[in-house]
């Protein structure tokens, strides 16, 4: 217990209805008009749920009154009842949904538009702990915390801007919310997202289905083609992400290109991105294999007759791909066959490379790391 506590209850002791003593104290403290006594309340609401889920339901009874303390003046008052109602809402959809049926939305968003650095990424952190419930989502979104999330997403520290990334994959899930995202402008804090955060990473995994959600409307394929690299940092994350990162990033592309094959292709083919596709077609998981290969088949020919790559060599390695690679010579046969399929097309693949660092567009140091990768085949 906190040093200078009032309570002097003991977290074991409990009364005749089975509830600990302290709590009983708590939920009367709670309700005090002492402003100390409430801060004091809530301090010790969030450090008995901190680590004990079982005390969450003793104090569901407290939300209203916590809810009510983020409207006082008092920062100390609102930061404490703040870090509590964080608490009661972890891995508890009830008092999810209280907390935003008791009114915490908009002191929220007035928390998210505040100068107080610790403050914001509170309300953020919060935003993305009530967005997992279902009936939250379109409420939120109601309240106009989707372009203040981009704003943060934009311009905030990186574990507010991984946070506020987070939220906003929750509320894209509500469909209406996706058009949302798109107005706010989110496409190009994503790729400057994207761009810096580990590929390997769960921010790169959720970073790219956030992405990939976006890319189902022709705003979100237009913002992304528009950024500098927005393309290239989808391309790189099909490379070498992890095996979920890079199904999110092939179903982009592949969304772009079946949404426009004579717009989107050239895009998509400067970037170098046809040894990542052969690798994923071996080396993905199902899903990834199936798009990477229908991506592939979209991109092979140009609707004016122009190959980009032989087409026999697909139809010989990649449409067969799964059939000649079975049982337990599977590996060896891939990287054999891998080997293949990178040599093929690396021509090509270096020519758009080379083409592209001439004009200086980003990443260069890809065409001699595509170079090694192959060699060390």
């Amino acid at each position: 217990m906190e040093s200078g506590s009032e309570f002097s209850g003991n977290d074991s002791g409990v009364n005749s209805i089975g509830v600990p003593v302290i709590v009983k104290q708590i939920l009367e403290f709670i309700q005090s008009d002492d402003p100390n006594l409430k801060i004091q309340a809530a301090r010790e609401i969030r450090r008995l749920t901190k680590t004990s889920e079982k005390h969450r339901p003793y104090f569901s009874g407290a939300i209203e009154r916590l809810v009510a303390m983020l409207r006082s003046d008092s920062p100390d008052c609102y930061e404490a009842a703040l870090l509590a109602l964080l608490n009661l809402a972890v891995k508890d959809e009830t008092n999810k949904i209280a907390i935003v049926d008791a009114g915490a939305l908009q002191p929220l968003i007035s928390f998210l538009k505040s100068n107080d650095l610790n403050l914001r990424e509170y309300a953020t952190a919060a935003l993305l702990t009530l967005s997992a419930s279902a009936i939250n989502k379109p409420k939120i979104s109601a309240s106009g915390a989707i372009p203040l999330l981009v704003e943060i997403l934009r311009d905030a520290s990186p574990q507010a801007k991984v946070e506020a990334l987070m939220a906003l994959y929750n509320l894209s899930t509500h469909p209406e919310n996706l058009s949302i995202i798109l107005a706010a402008k989110a496409i190009s804090p994503l790729v400057n997202l994207l761009k810096s955060c580990k590929k390997s990473s769960k921010t790169t995994e959720k970073c790219s289905a956030l992405i990939e959600s976006l890319l189902s409307h022709d705003e979100g394929r237009t913002a992304l083609t528009s950024e500098e690299g927005g393309v290239l940092a989808v391309v790189e994350v099909l490379e070498s992400g992890s095996l979920q990162s890079r199904e999110y990033a092939v179903g982009a592309l592949l969304t772009m290109c079946k949404s426009d094959r004579c717009r989107y292709r050239e895009v998509i083919l400067r970037e170098g991105v046809i040894p990542g596709l052969l690798e994923l077609t071996v080396q993905g998981t199902p899903k990834s294999q199936s798009k990477a290969q229908t991506l592939l088949e979209l991109l092979r020919d140009s609707p004016h007759g122009r190959d980009e790559f032989e087409a026999d060599t697909l139809e010989n390695i990649v449409c067969n791909i799964v059939s000649q690679i079975d049982g337990e010579d599977r590996g060896g046969k891939a990287q054999k066959m891998l080997a293949e399929m990178v040599q093929v097309s690396m021509e090509q693949s270096l020519r758009h490379l080379e083409q592209r660092a001439l004009v200086g567009t980003p990443n260069n140091r890809r065409l001699s790391s595509r170079t090694s990768k192959v060699s060390s085949k």
